[in-house]
């Protein structure tokens, strides 16, 4: 008898999740790490911030029938290709949270864009999900530019909304003979510009964990600590610190325009012209 085929999407370097046994049969440290938490790396989930939104993603519509967004590698071009409606193993109904990718042309790569609330998609062919003034949506560039670039906004029932640099978003609209288009010019968010995403359970922890420590370094830059400061930066001799009351305020002032570094040089100037009055 053959044995079963699995149907789970992998993509290129993936490693398989195999079960590693001891004698006893027990698990590896990671997979019940893993089982624990409920999920795996690999698992597709609903991103619940903007910033979660990275790694391969996939995006679908709630129309009828349900639809993603696709790049057609031949004829390299945007689309829109149907989802099922009934699982093909079971016949039974596939619920709406469920979609998961089966073809690699229906994963786009989401990166952000540096400094900015922005992010880019990318076919697996490495172009760029573009839109133009008038709403115009392709995927025929490799260079990235403000075309590039769409923001994305979380709405009340969980779905995403895309933004283009233009102030429209991504959405839905019905063209001649029943099909469906991919456009990005309308003004407001409807039915037309929701969509569910879904992303990869091991890029989105990635994200939450570098999104936590950026604000625990933010909240360590709110209080000055000017004893403990000198000691690492302003001391000399046999370890001798001065430290002076009138200076925090100086200090905290220099902080909200930018200039802490010149300050705290400022002050070790004048402290050593003064160590031998």
């Amino acid at each position: 008898m053959s044995e079963k085929k699995s149907m789970k999407l992998k993509f290129k370097g993936e490693k398989s999740h195999k079960k590693r046994q001891d004698g006893e049969g027990s698990t590896s440290r990671k997979r019940k790490r893993e089982e624990d938490e409920g999920e795996h790396e690999t698992d597709w989930v609903r991103p619940q911030q903007p910033t979660h939104i990275i790694g391969p993603t996939f995006l679908y519509h709630a129309s009828d029938p349900p639809v993603c967004i696709a790049f057609d590698s031949t004829r390299t071009r945007v689309h829109l290709p149907s989802l099922p409606r009934t699982d093909p193993e079971t016949s039974e109904s596939i619920p709406l949270l469920s979609y998961e990718p089966k073809d690699v042309n229906h994963v786009w790569v989401v990166t952000h864009v540096a400094g900015t609330d922005t992010i880019n998609l990318r076919t697996p062919d490495g172009k760029f999900l573009s839109s133009d003034k008038v709403g115009l949506v392709t995927a025929s560039r490799e260079a990235r530019g403000p075309q590039e670039e769409w923001t994305a906004y979380v709405t009340e029932d969980g779905t995403i909304a895309l933004q283009n640099v233009y102030g429209n978003y991504l959405g839905i609209d019905e063209v001649a003979g029943g099909g469906l288009a991919l456009r990005a010019d309308s003004e407001t968010i409807g039915f037309q510009e929701k969509w569910w995403v879904k992303v990869q359970y091991g890029h989105m922890k990635k994200a939450g964990e570098e999104e936590r420590k950026r604000k625990e370094i933010i909240e360590g830059m709110t209080t000055i600590d000017e004893a403990g400061t000198n000691r690492v930066h302003q001391a000399w001799g046999a370890g001798r610190s001065i430290v002076s009351k009138e200076d925090t305020k100086v200090l905290k002032k220099a902080k909200k325009e930018g200039r802490l570094a010149e300050a705290l040089l400022d002050r070790r100037a004048k402290l050593k012209s003064d160590r031998f009055c």
